[in-house]
């Protein structure tokens, strides 16, 4: 009998070698193939595998083989390398992303491997042999194509409306990737929407020195998962046959009600993890942005999970982990810290000042922003400098701030409870959407293509799956000019999220200027 061929892009990210570890396991049932970058850290990350498979190294890029592994030493974003890949294979696994903070310094990058990587891919399974109709595609999406959803409508799930937060690139194009996807002539594939991952290996979860962490609201509800489940997740999907109603849908994986938390108890929680009294004393409350962000609890990750099963962790269970893997140098310094408070007073003094440097010189941080005057960052991600200024100092609220479970469902803007629908639903959910679905005839398939315009005019074809039931709209509007205050007044499905944090007598307008000014920041910021 021979092996299903199992191809994995981007094995070496946190969620995809947690993958690959849990394929390496099954290695005797499949055939792995990997396509890597040729990079010292991909080359030493995979070295012990290829001496377990009884493959000889080569310095640079190239395929090796042996004994039920694959690598291709090349680049994603070159068609050829994925070619080879690909060929022959049964199924595609791609937890590959070029993802924040590094996508905001570099969206060159991002546009490369987020969308012309998988356009890639998509082509690459085309032009196998019976490709479209046989080979298994899963895609990995994110929360973030969704957006900020603060309370009362911190509760998502598939279908409610994209809202790419202002300057968040990355997810402009997590967008246009998973769009690629869905509307592809494939038979066989599924985009899951990833939450935020986290690393249960300690040294993995504090290498994250960036002033993005400031860029989360304190408000924001995080249903997280680790990136074993991720991964396990991830793999599971093999196990899923042709014949499931799995494929062809969308789904939010998350790590369920265990696994749920707010941002102000989750940043508390780490700094006591290490020590210290929490983050009210290593940070100030000005630094964290009050909007424009992303995560949500999920209504609907239950489903993804009835699928792939691979709820394990508890946000218990996390920190456990978390303090188990931590080198002993900070598993000393954690103790020191509990046992004198003058010890935990300094370390804390010391934080407090590396991060006010990381927060106030780097061209990424809040409060560089409020102190250069840049202000189409202030009004993103504040509103206006006088909401800024007005921000009060740490108070028992904002340093453990818990949010109701009320759950307020959003609207579609059509009958989901109808088995099957007719072409005067896709037009009432078209007017929903402030557009219209301007083609004339439709024979039901959900998977057939339509033609639709926006209300600015822009026409564009869209199956309706992509539109109904995983929130898509115009093309054209979900872009690198940001005009949310305009798309809400027009669009009555948009604003639905975008009235949850800003006033509907805001008029601004983000150009692709307002995220290019942080290009190469980070280097700039560590060379200075």
């Amino acid at each position: 009998m021979n092996k299903e061929r199992v191809v994995l892009l981007g094995a070496s990210g946190t969620m995809g070698f947690a993958a690959f570890q849990e394929l390496w396991k099954k290695r005797k049932q499949y055939e792995i193939v990997l396509l890597l970058l040729p990079n010292l850290h991909e080359k030493l990350l995979f070295k012990p595998y290829e001496v377990i498979s009884n493959i000889k190294s080569i310095p640079g890029r190239g395929n090796v083989q042996g004994d039920g592994l694959k690598i291709i030493w090349g680049d994603a974003t070159n068609f050829e390398d994925v070619m080879q890949a690909v060929e022959g294979a049964d199924w595609v696994l791609n937890a590959m992303a070029y993802i924040s903070p590094m996508a905001d310094y570099y969206p060159l990058n991002a546009k490369a491997v987020n969308v012309d990587a998988v356009h890639n891919v998509l082509k690459a399974i085309q032009e196998q042999p019976n490709g479209k109709n046989h080979i298994r595609y899963i895609h990995t999406g994110t929360v973030a194509e969704t957006g900020e959803r603060p309370a009362p409508i911190h509760w998502g799930r598939v279908g409610d409306p994209l809202n790419p937060s202002v300057c968040d690139y990355y997810a402009i194009t997590k967008i246009e990737g998973e769009r690629a996807v869905l509307e592809s002539d494939l038979q066989y594939w599924v985009s899951i929407r990833m939450t935020y991952i986290i690393p249960t290996d300690f040294k993995r979860y504090i290498k994250l020195q960036d002033p993005i962490m400031f860029h989360m609201p304190l408000h924001t509800c995080m249903e997280n998962i680790s990136h074993r489940d991720a991964g396990y997740g991830l793999v599971n999907a093999l196990n899923i046959p042709k014949d499931s109603d799995f494929w062809r849908r969308v789904y939010n994986m998350g790590g369920g009600p265990k696994m749920r938390m707010v941002a102000s108890d989750y940043m508390h929680q780490t700094y006591r993890m290490l020590g210290l009294s929490g983050h009210h004393k290593t940070t100030d409350r000005n630094w964290y942005a009050l909007r424009n962000f992303h995560l949500q609890y999920f209504l609907d990750s239950h489903i993804c999970d009835h699928y792939l099963t691979y709820s394990r962790d508890t946000m218990t269970t996390i920190w456990e982990k978390l303090q188990k893997s931590m080198p002993l140098s900070f598993k000393t310094l954690s103790f020191l810290c509990r046992k004198f408070s003058i010890i935990r007073k300094l370390v804390e003094y010391q934080t407090h000042g590396s991060l006010k440097k990381l927060v106030e010189q780097h061209a990424n941080g809040t409060r560089n922003w409020y102190l250069q005057k840049k202000d189409q960052r202030i009004f993103a991600f504040f509103k206006d400098y006088e909401t800024y200024e007005s921000i009060p100092d740490w108070d028992p609220e904002h340093i453990s701030k818990g949010i109701e479970p009320v759950q307020q469902i959003l609207e579609h803007g059509y009958d989901e409870s109808k088995q099957n629908l007719s072409l005067p639903d896709l037009q009432k959910a078209a007017l929903f959407r402030g557009g219209k679905c301007i083609s004339t005839d439709w024979d039901g398939d959900l998977y057939g293509t339509l033609h639709w315009v926006c209300a600015f005019g822009h026409e564009f074809s869209s199956k309706p799956f992509t539109v109904l039931k995983a929130g898509h709209w115009c093309p054209v509007c979900v872009n690198a000019d940001w005009n949310g205050d305009e798309q809400a007044r027009r669009n009555p499905f948009f604003a639905q999220v975008w009235y949850a944090s800003h006033d509907p007598d805001e008029s601004n307008f983000y150009s692709m200027e307002s995220f290019e000014d942080i290009s190469a920041a980070d280097e700039a910021f560590r060379n200075s």
